[in-house]
């Protein structure tokens, strides 16, 4: 599929949290072994790169109080889905 390109819509929240959990997670062993396609590796960090890159709030001291704001903001929108059921 050569030239061939594929644009992904985020809001700024979900960009923000997803740039964070990529952070946390990318370079773990146990996250190795979830990514069993080595080629996934590229749009992985096409993904990260971007992602760090386009964000600017990265940088801001208030960093982690706009992160659990995102956060926040996010699971209010989701409402129950993605709830573990006792």
């Amino acid at each position: 599929m050569e030239g061939f390109a594929m644009q992904i819509e985020l809001t700024g929240d979900q960009a923000l949290v997803l740039s964070d959990w990529l952070n946390r997670v990318m370079h773990k062993e146990d996250f190795s072994h979830v990514v069993d396609d080595r080629a996934v590796w590229s749009a992985l960090l096409r993904i990260s790169g971007n992602l760090e890159t386009g964000l600017p709030q990265i940088f801001d001291s208030a960093y982690s109080d706009q992160l659990e704001a995102a956060r926040k903001r996010l699971i209010a929108e989701l409402g129950e889905f993605g709830q573990s059921t006792p």
